[in-house]
């Protein structure tokens, strides 16, 4: 299998340079002028900012903005707090603003002026979100064009990645794997599942975490769908949020966490026996999601469908039904976010997998399910770098107490 070319050490300069220029050249692409982006993870994606929020209650307020000309090598930054700006982002002074409050008339005042002086007359504007005082004073703000929409473009630069993005994922996913080692040992019974939370996140920054990105997942899983959580459709509940329950001899726990080292995300799943061996049974579920995840490796690679995976998902499940949740999918991407570009098998629809074609660079996180009334199923996750001719794997955790 063909190997991809990733740093031991990212070299954020040349990553900020690099993710810059081809974000730009994203824009020219979809004849976009200038990027307006207030999503966290978007703003973090363009500009290399951090945001070490407190208080999720002020996330609409106090958060960072971003404005990406197509023809300056640098973003301006809009921050509340000049110590999220990294020094290895390279932005010059002059591109380093005070805060906009965009929910608040007064502030888009202000960020109209600041745009005027930008900007010039009749650009084309793509916009990640909108405020409702944004909204009402759209003309304003943006002119008479049309928005686009700054998804699209955002999607399109982000899934493939520069080789100093994958190595800070790398580095977030042998954080995550590291932290997890300390707590697969820590799962007995009578831990409460809030225990294996706090023990995480102790580690995960201990060993050099940015943030995290999710609340942490330990889910038990009921002996039949019937035992579980209502759903609309009649699947699995997933994920599920821990408390304070005390783990018991015999669970069946589903791990999925994720955190962040200088702006990129990891993602670990696993399938864990509390206080015991899996049961024969159990064994053979884990052999079977083995076999799928192997079937669709033999068809990944750079050229081939989103439908391509998902058919050979499909046919190693063995009785024509697909191996994940109906409110999910068989993989998604990573990067700034925990889930992006490119997903397989959501609901979006088969013409929808049928046109995703995987690239060179992209990264995929595949995580079948395979589930039976009894047995509590198994499920874990693999992160792939897509190359030419297959991919390049990251995760380097082992499937104990079900394998190796």
């Amino acid at each position: 299998m063909s190997a991809i070319a990733i740093p031991e050490t990212p070299d954020l300069h040349r990553m900020r340079r690099e993710v810059g220029a081809r974000l730009r050249e994203t824009m020219a692409q979809h004849g976009v002028n200038v990027l307006v982006l207030i999503g966290n993870s978007n703003v973090s994606y363009a500009t290399g900012a951090s945001w070490p929020l407190g208080d999720s209650g002020l996330a609409h307020v106090d958060r960072p903005v971003a404005v990406v000309l197509a023809d300056d090598e640098w973003p301006h930054l809009f921050m509340p707090f000049r110590e999220g700006v990294s020094p290895d982002s390279g932005l010059p002074a002059d591109h380093v603003h005070g805060p906009v409050y965009l929910e608040f008339e007064e502030g888009v005042d202000e960020f109209a002026k600041t745009l005027a002086g930008l900007v010039p007359a009749g650009a084309v504007f793509a916009v990640d979100e909108l405020t409702g005082a944004m909204r009402r004073e759209q003309q304003r703000l943006f002119g008479a064009n049309p928005l686009a929409d700054a998804a699209i473009v955002l999607a399109s630069s982000k899934v493939v990645k520069t080789q100093d993005e994958l190595s800070c994922m790398r580095r977030a996913l042998r954080i995550t794997e590291q932290a997890m080692v300390d707590i697969d040992a820590a799962v007995a019974p009578g831990v409460r599942q809030i225990d294996l939370s706090a023990r995480f996140l102790r580690r995960a920054f201990e060993l050099g975490a940015t943030a995290n990105l999710l609340e942490p997942i330990w889910q038990i899983m009921p002996n039949s769908r019937a035992e579980g959580v209502w759903t609309t459709h009649g699947d699995l509940a997933l994920p599920l949020l821990p408390t304070e329950r005390e783990l018991v001899r015999g669970d069946v726990l589903w791990t999925d966490v994720s955190i962040n080292y200088d702006g990129y995300c990891s993602d670990f799943g696993r399938t864990w026996c509390v206080g015991q061996d899996p049961s024969p049974r159990q064994v053979a579920q884990f052999r079977r999601w083995q076999e799928i995840v192997d079937a669709v490796l033999a068809v990944t690679k750079a050229g081939a469908t989103a439908a391509d995976l998902t058919a050979a998902a499909v046919e190693a499940h063995g009785d024509g039904t697909r191996p994940w949740v109906q409110h999910f999918y068989l993989g998604h991407g990573l990067g700034v976010d925990a889930a992006e570009m490119p997903f397989v098998g959501t609901d979006l629809g088969q013409e929808f997998d049928e046109n995703l074609v995987l690239q060179h660079g992209s990264v995929l996180v595949l995580e079948p399910i395979v589930w039976a009334d009894g047995t509590g199923g198994y499920r874990g996750e693999e992160i792939l770098v897509i190359t030419d001719d297959g991919y390049t794997r990251l995760t380097d955790y082992t499937y104990a107490p079900y394998g190796d």
